[in-house]
C-alpha cells in the first residue's frame, strides 16, 4: 500500500464544507480510478492534513493521470475557498505540500 499526506492551512469551521465536498466526491468512480482506498481527513490548529492510502505503490502516477479529469479539476477548484497552501511562496502543485514519510510500523498478523 502506498500512503499520501498533505499538510495545507484550513480554518476549522470549514471542516464540515471540506468534508461534503470530499462526501460527493468520494461517491464517484474517481478514488477506484485513483486507486485510493482510504482517505482521512485532519485539522489541528488552522493546519489540514488529508491522509490517503492506494493500492500498490502507484498512487502518484493514479493520480497524475486523473488530475485531467473533470471532477479532479472540479474538486480541486472549490476546495480552493477553504485550503490554502502551507507556504504560498514555494506551492506549485499537491506534491509540494505533501509531507515525507520517515518512519513506519505495521503490526503482523
Amino acid at each position: 500500500m502506498h500512503s499520501t499526506l498533505i499538510v495545507a492551512r484550513m480554518q476549522p469551521q470549514w471542516s464540515t464544507d471540506v468534508a461534503r465536498l470530499f462526501g460527493a466526491f468520494d461517491r464517484t468512480d474517481m478514488p477506484d480510478r485513483m486507486g485510493t482506498r482510504r482517505r482521512e481527513l485532519f485539522s489541528y490548529n488552522g493546519l489540514y492534513f488529508h491522509l490517503q492510502d492506494f493500492d500498490g505503490d502507484h498512487g502518484d502516477e493514479n493520480i497524475l493521470q486523473a488530475r485531467t479529469d473533470q471532477r479532479f479539476i472540479k474538486i480541486s477548484d472549490d476546495l480552493k475557498a477553504y485550503i490554502e497552501a502551507y507556504d504560498p511562496a514555494t506551492w506549485r502543485s499537491p506534491a509540494d505540500a505533501m509531507a515525507t514519510r520517515f518512519y513506519h510500523w505495521e503490526a503482523t498478523g
